[in-house]
């Protein structure tokens, strides 16, 4: 049949749009990204936004402080900490903290007699140790109070004042070798996300598609199915017919998932969110997102053959875990030296595994990436991926050609090559 490999590929998108299983994973998940492209705008909600943090502190214990503490807090345009008064003990503190009147509540060192120029040690408490932001706002707030207090006799001007208190701006820019502009620290943050997300889209690609490609083929297999579609349609073309077929379903799912996700990050209610985060959507290079695309597709055919070799000489569905554990090791492996990477783009390991086809879509993205690798390099990882995709194709496809006629006990890989010497593709 001519329109063989059309007509395989026509089936398995229908059988596997119309699933269940399709339908519910990806309702499921896109409702998760929704969430996720939310997650800004939410934290600001659940965390409070811009409510001040009710901070408490007793009128007795070093009420200057207290009062500079004040009016440092009151110039601010958003302040973060919101001074609250508290007459007793740290008891009544202890008790309104419990009772969620504040957030946590100030206490200084409690001394007799306060030596000349000492500044006494301070303590924040709250709920839990974690409170990086108002602690660290109160600290910030504590170290101008007790500056102000030791240049208060040196005679400086309000404008020397100023300029001392005024922060060093210092900009953090990637050098760049080739280009005469390198990448800002907003690009270089994008450009981290960005490789973040394709390298898990691209593990989770290879692990749920190919899975998917190996358990299909050996259900035929098992249920005898197998032996009607090979009268009608070659083992080359059904291999190909499975592989694109599943590949466009994963594009249309992976479509509406990315969909949602930007969408979402993308409205006007998280943009203000976004800013404050320091995300700038705008800072993606996109050239990168070429490459992304790029890779996607190149580390998808290369796995998606090899499940689909290893699927077809399976005869059980029950041996298909133990058969593809290869597969998922190099898959694992390339992930985790891609983690790994992420810190360190430019070490011996990652330029060395760059160049091998099972690692390139996770390792040479990434260089290109967080790094800077020369043209040739490149190039030449492009070009192996491209010839191993090839030859890994045709070796999958006589594979294939002879592992979905065995039946029986696994074969070995004698019995393998000794098979496909006898047939042709």
């Amino acid at each position: 049949m001519n329109n063989g490999l059309w007509t395989v590929l026509g089936f398995t998108i229908r059988n596997k749009i119309r699933s269940k299983a399709f339908i519910i994973m990806t309702i499921v998940l896109a409702v998760l990204l929704v969430v996720a492209g939310n997650l800004p705008v939410l934290i600001d909600k659940l965390g409070g936004g811009d409510k001040a943090t009710k901070v408490g502190y007793l009128e007795s214990r070093q009420p200057e402080i207290v009062a500079s503490l004040k009016a440092y807090y009151s110039v601010l345009p958003e302040p973060d900490v919101e001074l609250v008064s508290i007459a007793g003990t740290e008891q009544e503190l202890k008790d309104a903290l419990e009772n969620g009147d504040i957030g946590g509540f100030i206490t200084f060192e409690n001394i007799p007699e306060v030596p000349q120029g000492y500044f006494p040690a301070a303590t924040y408490n709250a709920k839990s140790a974690f409170s990086g932001g108002t602690s660290s706002s109160l600290s910030g707030a504590l170290q101008k109070v007790k500056t102000d207090a030791i240049i208060k006799d040196a005679g400086l001007t309000d404008d020397q004042k100023q300029q001392l208190y005024a922060p060093v701006k210092l900009d953090t820019q990637k050098v760049s070798f080739t280009n005469e502009k390198g990448k800002t620290e907003e690009e270089q943050g994008m450009a981290v996300g960005l490789t973040y997300v394709m390298i898990i889209l691209l593990f989770m690609a290879v692990m749920i598609s190919g899975q998917l490609i190996a358990t299909e083929i050996t259900a035929e297999k098992s249920s005898r199915v197998m032996e009607i579609i090979v009268t009608s349609v070659s083992p080359l073309k059904q291999m190909w017919g499975k592989i694109l077929g599943t590949f466009i379903v994963a594009m249309i799912q992976l479509i509406i998932l990315v969909g949602a996700l930007v969408l979402n990050l993308m409205s006007p209610q998280n943009k203000d969110s976004l800013d404050k985060f320091g995300i700038d959507l705008s800072a993606i290079d996109a050239t990168l997102v070429i490459y992304a695309i790029g890779f996607y597709l190149a580390g998808f055919f290369l796995y998606a053959t090899l499940f689909a070799s290893v699927g077809s000489i399976v005869s059980r569905t029950e041996d298909l875990g133990q058969a593809v554990l290869p597969i998922t090791m190099l898959t694992l492996v390339g992930f985790y030296v891609a983690m790994f990477g992420l810190t360190h783009p430019d070490h011996i390991l990652i330029q060395v595994c760059q160049y091998i086809p099972f690692f390139s879509p996770f390792l040479m993205f990434l260089r290109i990436g967080l790094s800077e690798p020369a043209w040739w390099e490149i190039v030449l990882s492009i070009g192996i991926l491209i010839a191993s995709i090839l030859f890994i194709g045709w070796l999958s496809a006589k594979i294939y050609r002879v592992g979905v006629l065995m039946y029986g006990k696994r074969p070995s890989i004698k019995e393998i090559a000794k098979a496909m010497r006898a047939y042709k593709v």
